[in-house]
Formats: structure tokens, C-alpha cells, sequence
């Protein structure tokens, strides 16, 4: 999701999971959440890419699936501010909201998992989060 794509009067989702949906289709936002917890599960279910057994390897491509995973909640997280944020300000609930996304973005500026430009929509956001030191 661009800045463009935010900042335009229709906002467009798009799925593939590469496996069932090969080319992306267009859905509504509650479809693509929907969609997409459903991949996170059967990702994190799947013991070839989060093994469960003790010194079991990570796949070569584990950081690779992270990233995907991470890009795709910044996503959520995207929707939600732009599109719900005076609901869950009406609902007193900004607070834990921010708490929420504070730590998502720290742990994913930690670990870089997601391009900069990808967080480009709630980039004012992430500057007031990450202070410089």
C-alpha cells in the first residue's frame, strides 16, 4: 500500500497467497485481514518454516516469510489508522492502539523487517515513535 493509495478517494486490497490465489485479486479490507490472519496461521503452523522442534534449523527462506508476514500487518495497521482512528478514539482505545503499534514498529525497525518505503503511509507516525538518540 503506497501513500498514494491512501491518500486517494478509493482505497483498493488486493490478495494472493501464491498457493490458492496465484494472481491477486481485488477484496474488501475486512476480506484481506481475513485473508491474510488465515495465511499468517497456516504459515506459523507450518513446521518446515517455524520448526518446533529444539535445534531444528530455520529455513533459508524464514526471513523472507517474516518480512512478508510483518509487511502485511503494517498493512493492518495502515488501514486502521486511516479508516477507523476516530472509532477507536471515540472508544477511548488510542492508547492501546499507539502501545500496539509502537511495539511493532520497534521490533521491526530492530530487526529490519520491513523496506522503508512500505511504511511510508504512517511514516509521520513511526518518526514521533523512533527517536534518534
Amino acid at each position: 500500500m503506497t501513500k498514494e493509495l491512501l491518500s486517494s478517494c478509493r482505497y483498493e486490497y488486493r490478495w494472493a497467497d501464491g498457493v490458492q490465489i496465484k494472481k491477486p485479486i481485488e477484496v474488501s479490507a475486512p476480506k484481506y485481514v481475513e485473508y491474510l490472519m488465515d495465511w499468517i496461521e497456516g504459515q506459523l503452523d507450518n513446521e518446515s518454516l517455524f520448526p518446533q522442534k529444539l535445534g531444528t534449523p530455520f529455513p533459508p527462506n524464514f526471513k523472507d516469510v517474516v518480512n512478508t508476514i510483518f509487511k502485511r500487518l503494517f498493512r493492518v495497521y495502515a488501514h486502521i489508522y486511516h479508516s477507523h482512528f476516530q472509532k477507536i478514539v471515540s472508544l477511548k482505545e488510542e492508547a492501546h492502539l499507539n502501545t500496539c503499534f509502537k511495539h511493532f514498529i520497534l521490533f521491526t525497525n530492530e530487526f529490519g523487517l520491513i523496506d522503508k518505503k512500505e511504511l511510508a503511509p504512517l511514516q509521520e507516525l513511526i518518526e514521533s515513535i523512533i527517536v534518534p538518540y
